[in-house]
């Protein structure tokens, strides 16, 4: 069953007989909102470029980041999707219909790291005024089976959003919903804002 989270709440990452899951996945999706006007219906759709981005930490400190341009961690526990830049598709086959995806090998992460930070940027510059029906999903990779999903109910100014962490605690992980807008239209542009959430 789905978890719909809202800001601040927390999840286990366990299974329900109590062990942890390792092999998690971060699904984004977006579409951009339709135009308006007489001319919308002789104008092309619009296309927002939004990416995913995990950004791994060791306590305050940044440590590695994954995103459309880096799709693998140093520890090569964290792969990134890649980019698709409209929103319009998934990606492939045996992901729902997320747009672009990050995977977590929990087991496999560097036990320096003790939280990885989910943001998404509009690369385009679009605002979040031009993009609805957006949402990030915490997915069982080795199920398929949805665990919690997170769904942007707030369009505005801003050009980012930091989504949601995952915070190693002991030999466990939890989920943090944060949903925090800010503006930046790449990864290191959010850098100071996300430092604020670890």
């Amino acid at each position: 069953m789905t978890v719909n989270l809202t800001k601040g709440q927390q999840i286990s990452l366990t299974k329900t007989d109590g062990r942890p899951l390792t092999l998690i996945r971060m699904g984004l999706g977006w579409q951009a909102t339709p135009r308006q006007g007489l001319l919308a219906r002789f104008m092309p759709p619009r296309d927002v470029d939004l990416d995913a981005s995990a950004v791994l930490f060791s306590g305050p400190h940044f440590l590695d980041v994954v995103y459309f341009n880096r799709l693998l961690s140093d520890d090569r526990a964290v792969e990134h999707s890649g980019d698709n830049r409209t929103g319009n598709t998934g990606p492939g086959p045996g992901t729902g219909d997320d747009d672009e995806f990050i995977r977590v090998n929990l087991s496999r992460v560097s036990p320096q790291v003790d939280q990885i930070v989910f943001v998404v940027n509009s690369f385009s510059g679009e605002t979040f005024e031009a993009i609805e029906n957006a949402y990030c999903r915490l997915v069982d990779d080795a199920t398929g089976q949805e665990l919690a999903r997170y769904t942007l109910t707030e369009g505005g100014p801003h050009t980012a959003q930091i989504m949601a962490k995952v915070v190693r605690r002991g030999h466990t992980w939890n989920m943090v919903a944060i949903g925090r807008p800010e503006s930046g239209r790449t990864f290191e542009d959010l850098l100071p804002a996300v430092a604020r959430h670890v």
